[in-house]
């Protein structure tokens, strides 16, 4: 009895849940020519403390509002760091003068087309967002590239490696 209890009552919790988060995708511009960064590049890219691509060319950092979800989950879970502390890093920077905040954009969609329009740079996005870009007419100006299972896309996917 007690058992069957408390499988309705998993069940029950179960049911109000959010459906399964989507994973969090790190695009960048088609001339970045990594395709792959560790941890702790992509930890120093957006601490503002890697400038610059391997082949040094700038990188340009976009990130969403500080309290956009999928801003918050980035900085936890990917760049394992909590959003106040990244914030605290990128007004040292500014007000300090020793450097630049990232961009903020206000949503995906502006962010992947921040990310395509801008040479050298990074953001990131949900999984399933990535999954709907698909390349159209007004993307003929940009190269559009094959990926290892032969898409075509309008951003790299950077592969983060542990």
């Amino acid at each position: 009895m007690i058992k069957h209890l408390y499988l309705s009552i998993l069940l029950i919790i179960a049911c109000f849940m959010p459906a399964q988060l989507s994973a969090i995708e790190i695009i960048a511009n088609l001339k970045v020519p990594d395709n792959s960064l560790s941890q702790s590049q992509l930890r120093r890219i957006y601490t503002m403390r890697q400038l610059r691509w391997s082949d040094d060319s700038v990188i340009t950092v976009f990130v969403l509002p500080r309290q956009h979800d999928l801003h918050n989950r980035f900085a936890k879970e990917r760049l394992q760091i909590f959003p106040y502390q990244l914030n605290r890093i990128w007004n040292k920077l500014t007000y300090s003068g020793l450097g630049v905040a990232p961009i903020i954009i206000d949503s995906e969609k502006e962010l992947i087309q921040a990310v395509i329009n801008t040479p050298g740079s990074i953001g990131y996005i949900y999984e399933k967002t990535l999954a709907s870009i698909q390349p159209t007419e007004s993307d003929k100006e940009f190269d559009v590239k094959d990926d290892q299972q032969g898409n075509q896309g309008v951003v790299n996917v950077i592969k983060i490696e542990d």
